[in-house]
């Protein structure tokens, strides 16, 4: 916590003590934090893991919006304190996570008497909003094959990917049947394989020139 806070530029001592007076909590992985239709109480700030936070359509298709990683914020967090809107997605722990959460009083008066706090917060939030822009472009732009092989080489690790296909999907904003028979066409031509709940790359190069067409 005390890293974090000594990032922020020109952060007064005062407002420095009450944030570093705030305890931090371990959320075990698959914990819900929030669901859409809730009202936002706190800014949480991550000090280790990953939060996903998604967005569920009526037809139970999911997709992934953003994760919030350590140094980085929940845009709809942020929206919620200060517009008052209430949650659309769902906020769930992808790993376990250490957070500290700022209470909604705290936080309002910091965005209106602390500089160096509001700028953190804005510039956060401003990335956030490029990303989902981004996001949005791949989705609505983006050929579903190449969206696939982009994320399967982020999500790589040694060659394999931990992931079930609902997941994939999730993340690329498709759905499961056609994430499914993607991956068995790139296994039919020989760039991946799969077991239960991973997909072996075996060939990434092919993967990669496949998602570069993305853009």
């Amino acid at each position: 916590m005390t890293h974090w806070i000594s990032t922020l530029p020109g952060l007064s001592p005062d407002h420095a003590a009450r944030l570093a007076a705030l305890p931090a909590r371990d959320v075990p992985k698959g914990t819900v934090l929030f669901r859409a239709g809730d009202a936002a109480n706190g800014f949480a700030v991550v000090l280790h893991g990953r939060i996903d936070v998604n967005l569920t359509g009526p037809s139970g298709r999911e997709i992934l919006l953003y994760a919030v990683e350590p140094g980085q914020s929940c845009v709809q967090t942020t929206l919620g304190l200060l517009g008052g809107e209430a949650y659309t997605g769902e906020a769930i722990t992808a790993t376990a996570v250490q957070l500290t959460v700022i209470p909604k009083p705290l936080f309002l008066d910091l965005m209106q008497e602390d500089a160096g706090f509001r700028s953190f917060v804005l510039a956060s939030f401003a990335r956030r909003m490029n990303d989902l822009t981004r996001l949005l472009e791949r989705v609505a732009f983006g050929r579903i094959e190449c969206r696939l092989a982009a994320e399967l080489l982020e999500l790589q690790n040694d060659g394999v990917v931990v992931a079930t296909h609902a997941e994939l999907a999730a993340r690329i904003g498709s759905a499961r049947e056609v994430v499914t028979r993607r991956i068995d066409g790139f296994a039919r031509q020989g760039w991946v394989s799969t077991e239960r709940g991973e997909v072996h790359l075996r060939d990434m190069p092919a993967l990669r020139r496949l998602a570069a067409s993305l853009g």
